[in-house]
């Protein structure tokens, strides 16, 4: 069943300086602000699940995936999928994939959707 296609659904939006996010509709002409510090929020995706806000720990790990332009997605834009696609966690998963992507000689971006750093992903 296509949950995204059947109703609009407000996208997760955050601020990585002030750890906060929160869901907004999708507005193409208007920019999306933090009330905290008035910078533009980042889209997070549909299926972004905000860490608590004292983790700092986690919230690095949340700028540096949303930092290479990735979202927090399910397997399709539609929403039939059943899992959303593999982000990193924690540090440690981070810093693997970090020293895969200089190793391999590929962009980060390329690296931190792997669930297995070491095996080519296949989409």
């Amino acid at each position: 069943m296509c949950f995204y296609a059947m109703t609009y659904y407000k996208l997760h939006y955050a601020c990585v300086s002030c750890r906060v996010s929160f869901k907004q509709h999708a507005y193409p002409q208007r920019e999306h602000v933090c009330p905290n510090c008035s910078q533009p929020l980042i889209c997070a995706g549909h299926d972004f699940a905000p860490p608590p806000r004292r983790d700092v720990r986690s919230w690095s790990v949340v700028a540096a995936v949303l930092g290479e332009g990735l979202r927090y997605e399910g397997l399709s834009v539609c929403g039939c999928g059943k899992e959303p696609k593999y982000r990193p966690r924690t540090r440690a998963e981070l810093r693997v994939r970090r020293t895969v992507a200089a190793r391999d000689g590929l962009l980060l971006s390329e690296a931190l959707p792997r669930p297995d750093p070491l095996t080519p992903l296949t989409d």
